[in-house]
């Protein structure tokens, strides 16, 4: 057999004049098969001319022809079957002619099943092992052996078998499925053990598992009768979705004298009760027996299911259709009213049962409102806010303090936070008129202090006048429960008014630090507000604007459109009648004044800045030029002002901002860019020093650094125009 097998598979042939053994199925040259040679194809032949020209691969992707078969397995050693049929599934996979054979799980078989065959392509039976099963191999109602184990193909799915219809393939009649004789039995024998007449099947699991974690809760009210003083008790009623039970928890008061337990009622079922009581154990069952011979036979009872549930007691448990807002539930002899409930109970309700009102019910009086606290008179010993605190519990503490106040409004670098004014006594005394006050307002406590300015042979000391500290308004009762009203940082304006215990201080000028913080935080002073103060000059004058700018324009004879300080108070004054307050008329000023343009000379603010950075010993000139440097991406020599400043600023620069803003623009370019290279050289005063002038005609401004004296002039010249723009819109 052996033999016959090499010589049909192999021959002899010459290759370059040497004999040699070649294949059965080699093709000749050309690839033409040789005379009396019949090539056999090695993968499934699909017809041409149907589908698409894609390789089998793409065409037949995920495509799987699908047979019903069976074959039968011998059990030698087991007297109750000889044989056993099993059932199996043979999946051909199209795109590649592979083959799969899986057997379905049958319940307590003992075999071991699944995938009996994996995945691969299957030779042929011998004699022809050599070749792979492919398409045409397969039928309805025929055998396949797939490793020396018979299948018999009984069916297949539609599918597969409109496919072997277009393939040409005349389809066989579906065959018979076998039974297999030992499962039959079996079968027989499990049939035989059920009742005829079984028990109710009561399926819960569902809504277990839909309703889960799913709780109706109701505030309930039980009004007991039996209580001393008839006072509603309080419940919550929570009903369990998952399993249609109930439980209540009571909300005892504090200091109400009740125990205080777990849970009102435990979490069970919720019987409505028949009027005629309770029932007996063993009333109540799930399942009805009936004894059919009682002692009879042998003294052997025999018990059946009686499915008719002769004189069972049908007892009905409250449902969540049961419970709404309003309703009186019977809990075992108590009468419960369901007074409000939950959110989520509201949306179920809403959405099962279509229930929209959802109005509680009130079942109790609304609290009495709380009395005012009242405190006792101030007694005059401490602070009142120090007497207050001692009434508030009977451990005094000590006044609490706003400290984030404190934090942001205390001083920190050049911003002092006080606001500096400069005051004169309101008196008709001669000796008083001429003296002068620093009055400093502190914003991080509220606090006042008052300094009287020095003057020479005036026969008064001068210095501290008022001690720092809080300073009441006048006019107020000193032995009253009411906290008293304190001076203000918005009381305080040029043009006030203020009484200092018993001190009558008008209030004539501020320092610019004040008029510039008072501007910055317009929102907190309205007479630093320049919205406020245009609105409250237009509803004045509005009604004669041409008057006012007639007004306006004789005060300029010239032309210029600048008015000096003086003329436009009194302007002010005569249109307003007195009603703007000096601080107010200042803020005009201010904001419609004309600028100071200094044309500042650079050798002179070299020569400062210089003076600074050798006082303060600081020679990084190489460092700053390399950071320069390094931010110049385009190494183009120049850099953007606010980029110069803002790393000089992070080298701590000891030179004020005024001064170095001053400088930067000095060295911009036509493009409004730094040359910091020059710049940077120019500062240098290691090497480039530039003596120092004699005389500095120009002292560097500083808000903090004020004498107390008035100026000549808030402001020089005032810009009218704008503002007359800005009242009345621009003349035409």
């Amino acid at each position: 057999i052996g033999k016959e097998k090499f010589h049909k598979s192999q021959h002899w042939g010459y290759c370059n004049n040497v004999a040699m053994l070649v294949g059965e199925d080699k093709p000749g040259i050309g690839g033409e098969p040789l005379p009396g040679q019949k090539l056999k194809p090695k993968y499934s032949v699909f017809p041409e001319g149907i589908g698409s020209d894609a390789p089998a691969w793409v065409a037949f992707d995920k495509q799987v022809l699908s047979f019903d078969a069976y074959f039968e397995e011998e059990v030698p050693d087991k007297n109750q079957e000889l044989y056993r049929i099993r059932h199996c599934k043979i999946y051909f996979y199209l795109e590649d002619d592979t083959i799969q054979v899986i057997e379905p799980q049958v319940k307590n078989s003992g075999i071991s099943q699944g995938t009996i065959v994996r995945r691969h392509r299957i030779p042929l039976p011998p004699p022809h092992e050599d070749q792979f099963y492919t398409i045409d191999h397969f039928n309805i109602n025929i055998e396949v052996i797939l490793y020396a184990r018979r299948y018999k193909i009984i069916d297949c799915d539609q599918f597969t078998k409109n496919f072997l219809r277009k393939m040409g393939v005349r389809l066989n009649p579906p065959a018979g499925r076998p039974d297999d004789p030992y499962t039959k039995e079996r079968q027989k024998i499990l049939d035989s053990m059920k009742p005829l007449r079984p028990y109710e099947r009561i399926d819960t699991l569902k809504q277990f598992l839909e309703h889960n974690g799913h709780i109706l809760r109701f505030f309930c009210v039980w009004d007991d009768p039996e209580s001393m003083f008839h006072d509603p008790r309080e419940l919550v009623l929570r009903y369990y979705l998952s399993d249609d039970t109930i439980d209540i928890k009571e909300i005892i008061p504090v200091n109400s004298g009740r125990d205080v337990v777990p849970l009102f009622l435990r979490r069970d079922k919720l019987p409505k009760y028949a009027p005629t009581g309770l029932y007996q154990p063993g009333t109540i069952t799930s399942r009805t027996v009936l004894n059919v011979f009682g002692k009879l036979v042998g003294n052997r009872s025999h018990y059946i299911l009686d499915n008719r549930k002769t004189g069972a007691v049908h007892q009905e448990f409250y449902r969540d259709s049961d419970l709404k807002i309003g309703a009186v539930i019977n809990v075992w002899g108590r009468k419960i009213m369901l007074c409000d409930c939950d959110e989520f109970t509201k949306e179920y309700y809403r959405t099962k049962y279509g229930i929209e009102d959802f109005t509680p019910v009130s079942y109790k009086a609304p609290p009495p409102p709380k009395p005012e606290k009242t405190f006792p008179p101030y007694t005059g010993f401490g602070s009142e806010e120090d007497s207050l605190c001692s009434c508030m519990g009977l451990l005094p503490k000590p006044p609490q303090k706003d400290f984030k106040k404190f934090m942001e409004k205390d001083r920190s670098g050049m911003e002092s936070n006080i606001l500096r004014f400069l005051a004169k006594l309101v008196t008709d005394s001669p000796i008083d008129t001429d003296r002068k006050f620093i009055i400093s307002y502190f914003l991080s406590d509220d606090t006042i202090s008052v300094f009287e300015h020095i003057q020479r042979n005036t026969g008064i000391l001068g210095g501290k006048f008022l001690e720092r500290g809080r300073i009441k308004k006048p006019g107020q009762e000193l032995f009253k429960s009411e906290p008293s009203e304190y001076f203000k940082a918005q009381n305080l304006f040029v043009g006030a008014r203020v009484c200092f215990h018993g001190h009558n201080f008008l209030l004539v000028d501020a320092d610019e630090y004040t008029f510039n913080y008072m501007e910055k935080h317009a929102n907190e002073f309205s007479v630093a507000d320049v919205g406020v103060i245009l609105k409250k000059l237009k509803d004045i004058a509005e009604s004669r604007s041409r008057e006012v700018r007639q007004v306006f324009a004789a005060s300029d004879p010239e032309h210029t459109k600048v008015i000096e300080y003086d003329p436009f108070r009194n302007l002010i004054v005569s249109i307003t009648d007195g009603a703007f307050s000096e601080h107010e008329i200042m803020t005009l000023g201010r904001y419609y004044s004309v600028k100071d343009e200094y044309e500042m000379d650079l050798h002179f603010l070299l020569s400062v800045a210089q003076e600074q950075l050798k006082k303060n010993s600081f020679e990084n000139f190489e460092q700053l030029s390399a950071v320069l440097t390094y931010n110049d991406r385009e190494k183009c020599g120049v850099l953007p002002h606010e980029m110069c400043r803002t790393i000089c600023k992070s080298f701590k620069l000891p030179v004020a901002d005024d001064d170095l803003q001053a400088l930067l623009t000095m060295f911009e370019d036509d493009h409004k860019q730094v040359e910091y290279k020059k710049f940077v050289d120019g500062l240098n005063w290691r090497e480039n020093q530039i003596p120092a002038f004699q005389t500095i005609k120009v002292p560097l401004k500083n808000e903090d650094d004020w004498s107390g004296q008035p100026p000549s002039l808030p402001v020089k010249g005032i810009k009218y125009l704008p503002l007359l723009d800005d009242l009345f819109g621009k003349e035409e």
